[in-house]
């Protein structure tokens, strides 16, 4: 019992060790954002903000808004464009399986390993053509190519597991393959659904590579854009450009550990039936 008790506090404390490691730059981001510009290059550094200041969070306040503001319109309009997309397809794959099914499958997993600046130089070329540089529902489209085939991938694997019987009594009661899938299947998808919709506000949150290609330079910037643009204007005040990051940082922070429940639970697709 006693060995047993010391293992399990080994481990523990191991664990705890590991964690504090992986997180601590996060520490260091919150400790020089509240860090005064004068003792910014104190050796030893403070490992706590003794003379803490705000000045960096009013800048952000100031100047970065705007480019938040912007981030959340990409970030929902890729949800539901994501959604939209992937929860039929992965319906149609995992129930009607229709002929190709399988092709498809193997294509969307190869979408997925195509590099981001591939794909950004192929989106310059069309949008170029079609007058969708620098504009907001070019990147949500952009940004949804990235989601689409890992949504696909997950509803495909729920949707699997729900019971052929259940949709077989929905047929017998006149519903076809459409209002079964709306009054039926997506509900029961839930937990799919706020898995796809995390990872595709995740994605489009903190994308740069199709952002700085697609949309630097216009009127309408995400947040990577206004903290690349900070540093460069402003490579001395580090405690404003970490305030940045820190800010940047809280919606998907907030998000995640709001929907950790369910994206639990959507990961396991296959296992776990709601």
């Amino acid at each position: 019992m006693n060995r047993s008790a010391s293992r399990s506090w080994w481990k523990t404390a191991a664990g705890l060790l590991l964690t504090a490691i992986m997180l601590f730059p996060v520490y260091w981001m919150l400790n020089v954002s509240f860090t005064r510009d004068q003792d910014m290059r104190k050796s030893p550094p403070d490992l706590f903000p003794v003379n803490g200041t705000l000045d960096g969070y009013r800048k952000v306040l100031d100047e970065q808004l705007p480019y938040l503001g912007t981030s959340l319109v990409i970030g929902l309009g890729t949800v539901l464009l994501t959604v939209a997309l992937s929860a039929p397809a992965g319906y149609a794959l995992a129930k009607l399986r229709p002929r190709g099914g399988g092709v498809l499958n193997f294509v969307l997993l190869a979408a997925q390993m195509i590099p981001g600046i591939i794909m950004a130089m192929g989106f310059y070329a069309i949008y170029l053509q079609l007058g969708l540089l620098q504009s907001v529902p070019g990147l949500i489209v952009a940004d949804s190519t990235l989601a689409v085939p890992f949504g696909v991938l997950i509803f495909t694997a729920f949707m699997s597991g729900i019971p052929g019987e259940l949709l077989q009594a929905a047929k017998t009661d006149g519903a076809g393959a459409l209002r079964t899938f709306w009054s039926i299947v997506l509900p029961m998808s839930r937990n799919a659904v706020v898995t796809v919709s995390l990872f595709a506000f995740l994605w489009s949150w903190s994308d740069f590579v199709l952002a700085s290609t697609l949309a630097g330079g216009g009127a309408h910037e995400p947040i990577t854009l206004g903290i690349y643009h900070y540093i460069g204007n402003n490579n001395q005040e580090w405690n404003a450009i970490m305030a940045t990051a820190v800010v940047a940082s809280l919606p998907a922070a907030v998000i995640l550990v709001l929907a950790q429940r369910y994206v639990a639970a959507g990961v396991t697709a296959g296992a776990v039936k709601d």
